[in-house]
């Protein structure tokens, strides 16, 4: 019969080990020629830490993450750096350094993903994307593809100098120190601000 304390000692390092392969952490420099993929599952949840720029953030079929880039300045990605912190159910996705005009970040996700989104200036897109939603800018222009409106228990929008379009909510703002809030029996809920520019909920 095994003792107590040997059967603990061995399933602490069965969970030691189960841990640190459910841990991924990868650093991908050059996107052009070394696109990133990594797995991840449907239902996970995503922060993603962005360096100003045009990002586009797409809804899947696959359980992965890719990163891609296109425009006229993709040949100069080798300057951009992608870190991913975490497991394949809640990590942290750091795109940093690149050229900042003329170049397109398309980045792949679960069409089912908790996001949570923050970068500094520029365009950001977020489509075909089902689950909570937390996404922040300073300047630039913002729009994310919401989906059914009645999928939100809370909406939280705001821009302090812009345009705020939310038709599926039936608002529509422009000025200064626009905002909205909104409560619903949905079981995801909504965050998203502006800066100075656009926000656009769809």
């Amino acid at each position: 019969m095994r003792s107590p304390v040997l059967v603990t000692c061995v399933f602490a390092i069965s969970l030691a080990t189960v841990s640190r392969a459910a841990q991924t952490k990868l650093d991908v420099r050059d996107i052009e020629n070394h696109p990133f993929a990594a797995d991840f599952n449907s239902g996970g949840k995503l922060r993603l830490n962005l360096r100003s720029g045009g990002f586009h953030i797409v809804g899947t079929q696959d359980n992965k993450i890719t990163v891609q880039v296109s425009g006229r300045n993709a040949y100069r990605a080798s300057d951009m750096r992608v870190q991913l912190d975490g497991s394949a159910s809640s990590a942290d996705l750091t795109v940093s350094g690149g050229p900042r005009d003329e170049l397109e970040i398309t980045i792949e996700i679960p069409k089912k993903t908790g996001l949570f989104i923050r970068m500094p200036a520029g365009s950001l897109e977020v489509r075909h994307v089902i689950g909570d939603k937390d996404a922040e800018m300073h300047a630039g222009e913002m729009n994310i593809d919401v989906g059914d409106a009645s999928d939100y228990s809370r909406v939280d929008a705001s821009v302090y100098s812009g345009d705020l379009e939310a038709p599926p909510f039936g608002e529509s703002h422009g000025g200064l120190f626009r905002s909205f809030h909104k409560e619903g029996n949905g079981p995801y809920r909504l965050y998203a601000h502006v800066g100075a520019g656009q926000l656009s909920l769809r």
